[in-house]
């Protein structure tokens, strides 16, 4: 048996971790079947932006003729498209060979399963720690739809290996992934249906956003929501028919596609870790780790954290990314408390918990969707009914939003009224994943009103007055 002071599950924000114990002179044995970097660098973030930022150049020519610019798209070179951004992950891969060499480390390539306490069982070898570190990650949830299981389906990582365009795709799901997807292939050309069963794109977010986006997405797709997909099966021609049900009235919907991309979703990756023979506990509902405030699993010495946690804590990198360094926190504290400066934090002096008042967040669709904090109907439930401000300012009324010819979008926020603290803060339109940069850092700073919001100089004309102009418009709710 090989044994180690710590163990890190997953190589995405587990690597945080990995430095940290690094730097403190403990062995540490890393568990991941590979490439490091974890979904990410490898299936998601990274490698759907390299595609999305192509889609965006599309859509831009194509606009071009309403600013008296006459172009126009001769080809497009999907295969050169897919090829570039697999060219520049294996970059990117090139460090692995470099973390082979790091001393007091080893990494086990493999998905691991317990055995017992603090054990694990990798490749046929049993590796034991100290202190563990759940960091496995999530996968592609695929729902429970007859026949799927009879033909080839794409998911968000698959779609990756693909190195010619289909024709025509039906999107089951209407989320992030799926948005975002929808708008990288239509943009290449092929056909988008999306069928979503809720009764909105990106159900979580405010219903006019979820308007205005299927308003602009359907203007170069189809777009079914409110749909349940019932069965797929293959018929005549290549293709793929999907059978959706509208969920109100009973309708059936036939659809027919070369491609079906399943964007339903992610589910946990702890039931291929057997969890339970080292005390661990799970979810009921999508098999997510339990933890309490400070990442620790219903096990002492053992902590998870990232989308191994599920979406209650945010299923974002950065979210992962600052876990990390509040675990790390906790554990080290826990492992070694000697070392760990006391600061008055109440009963728990030497444990600090995640603070996710201001998670921002952006969905590189088109048009783009970003938010932080609360939603309205969030903010309401907390506050209750007449505590609120509301303001929204459209692109159209600034000075830059009228020289780009009057894009689609606009900006909400949301402000108690007795303190004038902003709770949250939603863009649908051209860069909002840049604007809702400047209200997540004020959310942060002081005591986060709007007041340095108010004091603050924005350039004229920028597009960031569709956040300065907004502070003139706000009506209790």
């Amino acid at each position: 048996m090989d044994n180690f002071d710590v163990m890190v599950i997953g190589a995405g924000s587990g690597e945080i971790i990995l430095d940290y114990a690094l730097s403190h002179g403990m062995k540490v044995a890393l568990i991941e079947r590979g490439p490091l970097g974890g979904t990410c660098a490898n299936r998601g973030c990274i490698p759907s932006k390299i595609l999305l930022y192509p889609a965006d150049v599309v859509d831009t020519i194509k606009n071009a003729g309403k600013f008296g610019i006459n172009a126009k798209i001769v080809s497009i070179d999907f295969k050169y498209i897919m090829n570039r951004m697999r060219g520049i992950l294996a970059e990117d891969q090139k460090r692995e060979q470099y973390v082979e060499r790091v001393p007091n480390l080893k990494w086990y390539k493999g998905i691991g399963e317990f055995v017992s306490d603090y054990t694990l069982k990798v490749n046929g070898t049993k590796i034991k720690a100290d202190a563990v570190f759940i960091v496995s990650g999530a996968r592609p949830y695929i729902p429970p739809i007859e026949g799927l299981d009879n033909i080839d389906y794409l998911t968000s990582a698959t779609l990756l290996e693909l190195e010619e365009l289909p024709k025509s795709f039906v999107v089951v799901g209407g989320g992030y992934i799926a948005c975002e997807y929808a708008h990288f292939l239509s943009s290449m050309g092929s056909k988008v249906t999306i069928v979503q069963r809720a009764t909105r794109l990106v159900k979580e977010q405010e219903p006019e956003i979820s308007e205005l986006l299927k308003s602009e997405m359907g203007k170069k797709m189809d777009i079914f929501t409110g749909y349940e997909v019932k069965s797929v099966s293959e018929i005549q021609g290549g293709l793929k028919e999907v059978i959706a049900e509208e969920n109100d009235t009973g309708k059936e919907t036939r659809l027919s596609a070369e491609a079906i991309l399943i964007a339903a979703g992610r589910r946990s990756n702890s039931d291929l870790l057997k969890l339970e023979k080292t005390g661990v506990e799970i979810g009921a509902k999508g098999g997510w780790v339990k933890v309490n405030e400070y990442f620790e699993t219903s096990k002492e010495r053992i902590w998870a954290f990232g989308d191994a946690i599920g979406p209650k804590h945010y299923m974002f990198k950065h979210v992962a990314n600052y876990e990390a360094r509040v675990t790390w926190y906790n554990a080290h504290s826990t492992l070694h408390p000697e070392e760990v400066h006391r600061h008055d934090h109440g009963d728990h002096a030497t444990k600090v918990a995640a603070d996710y008042h201001a998670v921002p967040w952006a969905v590189f669709s088109n048009p783009e969707i970003a938010g932080v904090g609360l939603t309205e109907r969030q903010a309401r439930e907390q506050l209750g009914e007449g505590k609120l401000l509301i303001a929204k300012n459209n692109y159209k009324d600034t000075a830059k939003g009228e020289a780009m010819g009057n894009p689609p979008g606009f900006l909400k926020l949301i402000v108690e009224r007795e303190t004038q603290k902003i709770l949250g803060a939603h863009i649908i339109g051209v860069h909002a994943s840049i604007l809702i940069q400047e209200i997540t850092n004020i959310m942060n700073c002081g005591d986060g009103t709007i007041l340095p919001l108010y004091q603050a100089m924005h350039i004229h004309p920028a597009l960031t007055e569709v956040v300065s102009f907004a502070l003139g418009n706000f009506q209790e709710a």
